[in-house]
């Protein structure tokens, strides 16, 4: 992604591990999205379903069928929630006007989502799929103070996949796409009465297999590499993937520098 914005990604280790450079995370989630979906308070769906027509600063007409796309991408930003709190739909006026990011640097993160989501929709259609939206996380480096983007990048546990082949049909028979991320996670929370509060609910075996199978494929299709799982035990891999980073830490920091 660096020819659309620098990322913090040093080096990969371990398939469990990310050596990252530090970074000051702005205090906003960028979600864009392309498509209106979702069944979560701050998702697209849930408030025009509920009769807003106005959502994140945004005009929708009426008539609009769920799982479709919108005419263009939008940011749709949300706090970010601390110890246990929920994340709350805000505006990308309000992020700046409430002192949140300030304006120009606001507009860098705008335009850097808009064409990172471009850039995963081009990978997905590539890999037989929809991004119909995503989550991204930006900060400034503690050394430079540069934009950063910082976390992972169109994962299934960030972003909705949906498989492109059935789509039409199952909009036109009104039946949810075919997705390869966690929204089966999400709905299985839902039916057994959790609403993010407290400690989550054990889910049943067969939606935690579905959602395993589910990531694997989105992998494969994205990667286009065959999904193999990791060794285990899996502390004891990570300690030895580890183990030469740690050494050549210690050496710098031995020698006066940065560790």
């Amino acid at each position: 992604t660096r020819d659309v914005v620098a990322n913090h990604l040093v080096s990969v280790p371990d398939p469990n591990v990310t050596i990252g450079r530090a970074a000051r995370p702005l205090q906003v989630e960028v979600v864009v999205r392309g498509y209106i979906t979702g069944v979560t308070s701050t998702s697209l769906w849930r408030q025009y379903a509920d009769g807003a027509r106005t959502i994140y600063g945004y005009d929708f007409p009426d008539g609009i069928r769920k799982n479709t796309a919108l005419p263009h991408a939008i940011v749709t930003p949300t706090t970010k929630a601390h110890e246990g709190g929920h994340d709350e739909p805000i505006s990308c006026a309000d992020v700046v006007a409430h002192g949140i990011v300030e304006p120009e640097l606001w507009e860098q993160v705008q335009s850097a989502a808009l064409g990172l989501f471009a850039r995963g929709q081009e990978a997905a259609e590539r890999a037989g799929l929809i991004l119909a939206d995503t989550k991204y996380e930006f900060g400034l480096a503690v050394d430079t103070g540069e934009l950063l983007l910082i976390d992972e990048v169109h994962t299934p546990d960030s972003s909705r996949y949906w498989v492109v082949d059935g789509y039409e049909a199952r909009l036109a028979a009104g039946d949810e796409p075919e997705s390869l991320d966690k929204e089966l996670v999400r709905r299985a929370l839902i039916e057994l009465g959790y609403d993010g509060d407290g400690d989550p609910p054990a889910l049943p075996a067969d939606v935690v297999a579905a959602a395993s199978s589910r990531y694997a494929s989105a992998y494969e299709r994205l990667t286009g590499l065959a999904f193999v799982p990791g060794d285990t035990p899996i502390a004891d891999r990570i300690a030895r993937n580890l183990a030469p980073h740690l050494e050549r830490a210690a050496g710098r920091a031995g020698h006066g520098d940065p560790a």
